[in-house]
């Protein structure tokens, strides 16, 4: 008598929910280029976005002292040395936030292995939908949460990370300038944001007409390219974001602004990065050796 063979049924794995749209154009056109609307999977119900679980951060014996917040009136053009006195701990503040006027950025979050989870899969999607060698780019990543009270500004600013910023409860507006209008941006607050002032960013209102504007809401998100300015305005509610960014080797831009700095105190007027890659190299090259402001 022989035994029946039986056919192996093949165990079906379970892969995780995709959390951008793999349909968006954004991705392989724009990226690192011009901002970009998206939607994501993310919502307040996610486990790692309940209060509770945000809550925590604040008694993590590491990424509490990664907690920044202010609280108090902010205008648009605001700068972080006007930011008014704080009265509240980051804990009050928190726990008030419907009536705090407050502000909170739970940076680092990559340091806790949940959250950390939940950026590699980000970075991982990025990656594919884009096509670009991220690995070999960056220096470094980040995941941040944003814990924004109702009727907040966040003022203008410029940041060196290439950033996708996802809404996970409430409402919120995003103004974006590009990157390359030398009207709202000039060669010369770059190269003093690179060099030496994380501040220089300048706000121009007779320029605000120029700004691409979205209207953020839960499961929506925007694309931030590498020095675009931007400013954000909360409506009545509560706004909870998650950012998940990375920043370049400074050679791709740090490297050549900070020559640039250096240069225009010569009394030069240097040339602009990507104008000519020979000049870019040179001055990557000079910084690299040590010409660099740390």
């Amino acid at each position: 008598m022989h035994a029946t063979a039986v056919a192996e049924i093949p165990v079906e794995t379970s892969r995780p929910m995709p959390i951008f749209d793999v349909n968006n154009p954004g991705f392989h056109a724009d990226f690192d280029e011009k901002p970009f609307e998206f939607t994501h999977c993310f919502s307040a119900h996610h486990p790692m976005f309940q209060l509770p679980r945000i809550r925590q951060i604040l008694d993590h014996p590491v990424l509490m002292h990664h907690a920044y917040y202010d609280h108090g009136p902010i205008v648009v053009n605001q700068k972080w040395q006007e930011l008014p006195e704080r009265k509240l701990t980051s804990k009050e503040v928190f726990d008030n936030i419907n009536d705090a006027s407050g502000w909170m950025m739970l940076r680092h979050l990559e340091k806790d292995p949940e959250y950390n989870e939940l950026l590699e899969q980000c970075l991982n999607e990025v990656k594919q939908l884009t096509g670009r060698k991220i690995d070999e780019d960056k220096k470094s990543q980040e995941a941040i949460i944003f814990f924004t009270s109702p009727n907040r500004t966040t003022a203008y600013h410029i940041d060196r990370e290439c950033n996708l910023l996802m809404q996970v409860a409430g409402n919120k507006e995003m103004n974006i300038f590009d990157r390359n209008d030398r009207d709202v941006t000039p060669e010369t607050e770059l190269e003093t944001f690179w060099s030496k002032d994380n501040n220089a960013g300048i706000y121009k209102p007779q320029f605000q007409d120029r700004a691409y504007v979205y209207r953020m809401r839960p499961g929506t998100g925007v694309h931030i390219p590498v020095n675009s300015p931007h400013w954000l305005k909360t409506p009545d509610n509560v706004s909870i974001s998650f950012s998940i960014s990375y920043q370049y080797k400074d050679t791709r831009r740090k490297y050549v602004y900070q020559a640039n700095y250096h240069l225009r105190r010569m009394g030069l007027n240097p040339t602009p990065p990507g104008k000519s890659e020979l000049l870019d190299n040179t001055k990557r090259a000079a910084v690299a050796a040590g010409f660099a402001v740390k």
